[in-house]
């Protein structure tokens, strides 16, 4: 049998995708193991999370270095020290440097609540409503040195409502990334898609993929 893939995530908050992927892989849905769990910030409730799973944590807080080319050095030692096989960003509110990219080419992958190319960057799901369009979602995307602008993995559509918010969207966005994102990580564990470049599926996604999370506006 293969062995679990070995993930490193690294998270900035609450750890919702984190949560995710913990009990997708306690369901046998997903054939990966965690390694550790790396933060930007010692307050973040993910690293909490973490623990009560006996899962390792580590911080590599930003403030603690001079620059942004020290700080990625640093983090890129830290999570060298897991030897994961992939990196998942989780929520990581940072982007990271050339030194993380790499030594893990190809090998990043981050969840974005939009469909993009649309809406990059923070604040998706307020651009999506201010835009007034009718359909947005996530996207799990490898990650290069732009701004949410790597390969596009997988996609899962989520309708956004007349009476949505940014805050009312991304919370049901949310739940689609928490399907998606653990379908990702298990079609790469088991060789249904190859990490680039450039990256491809060799075979049908290994499981469904989550449709509307909401109904469609009659």
């Amino acid at each position: 049998m293969v062995a679990p893939l070995k993930l490193a995530v690294l998270v900035s908050g609450r750890g919702s995708n984190l949560a995710a992927l913990i009990r997708a892989i306690a369901d046998g849905r997903c054939h990966a193991r965690i390694e550790g769990v790396v933060a930007d910030r010692p307050s973040a409730p993910a690293l909490e999370l973490a623990r009560e799973h006996g899962l390792p944590t580590d911080v590599v807080a930003a403030k603690q270095f001079n620059d942004r080319t020290a700080w990625d050095a640093a983090l890129t030692d830290r999570v060298k020290q897991l030897a994961p096989d992939v990196v998942v960003l989780a929520g990581f509110m940072r982007l990271v440097g050339s030194a993380m990219l790499e030594q893990f080419a190809g090998r990043i992958i981050n969840v974005h609540p939009a469909l993009l190319p649309a809406f990059p960057g923070l604040d998706a799901p307020a651009q999506a409503v201010h835009a007034r369009v009718c359909i947005s979602g996530c996207t799990v995307h490898v990650v290069d040195a732009g701004v949410d602008t790597g390969p596009v993995l997988a996609q899962a559509a989520v309708p956004v409502l007349p009476s949505d918010d940014g805050a009312a969207l991304h919370a049901r966005i949310q739940q689609a990334e928490h399907a998606l994102l653990p379908a990702v990580v298990h079609a790469i564990a088991s060789g249904s898609l190859v990490l680039g470049p450039p990256p491809r599926f060799l075979g049908s996604f290994p499981q469904p993929l989550p449709s509307l999370v909401s109904p469609p506006v009659s």
